[in-house]
């Protein structure tokens, strides 16, 4: 069904929009997927922050130029629809791998990540990204280890001295 204009320019408006928000895209190959499978996917990625989109190939191209990033040709051929991914990269790519896995029914076939384009194997390599949360957690970790060795370092010899009268008043007592 052919779309007058004023719609492509709607659509154009709302990918740009989408892509203005993602760090990164996750293409997929929607082709012999359901309806009532893809409300539920985009139920199960709204957790992740992350909008799933089928898209006019030529229209995500023109906005993918418009806002200044990377056109990947090779994955808007075909049946595409995109998740748009939350700023948790990690955590947007395994909630749709986890519904892939269970629904057997899409393909991912590339990611667009900033300015570079990575093939299927690539893209499901963004589940492996530590969450933010996980992110947080070790950089508090880094952050906090020279403070904690501090810490040792400026109580070792007290404790140390605290050691040894103890040790010498037990043998005090012992010799008593």
């Amino acid at each position: 069904m052919a779309i007058n204009r004023q719609k492509k320019e709607e659509l154009v408006a709302q990918y740009k929009e989408l892509i203005a928000n993602s760090p990164a895209l996750v293409f997929t190959n929607y082709q012999g997927t359901k309806v009532s499978q893809v409300r539920s996917l985009r139920a199960k990625l709204k957790d992740s922050n992350s909008t799933y989109v089928v898209v006019k190939n030529t229209l995500l191209g023109l906005a993918l130029r418009e806002s200044d990033r990377v056109s990947p040709d090779v994955l808007l051929k075909g049946a595409n629809a995109v998740m748009f991914c939350g700023e948790d990269i990690g955590k947007s790519v395994t909630a749709l791998k986890a519904w892939i896995k269970d629904a057997k029914a899409l393909e991912i076939t590339g990611a667009l990540l900033e300015d570079s384009v990575l093939d299927g194997k690539g893209a499901e390599s963004l589940s492996d990204l530590p969450t933010k949360d996980q992110t947080r957690a070790m950089l508090l970790g880094v952050l906090s280890a020279p403070a904690r060795q501090l810490v040792q370092i400026v109580n070792a010899p007290g404790s140390s001295l605290a050691r040894v009268i103890n040790a010498h008043a037990e043998k005090q007592q012992e010799a008593a």
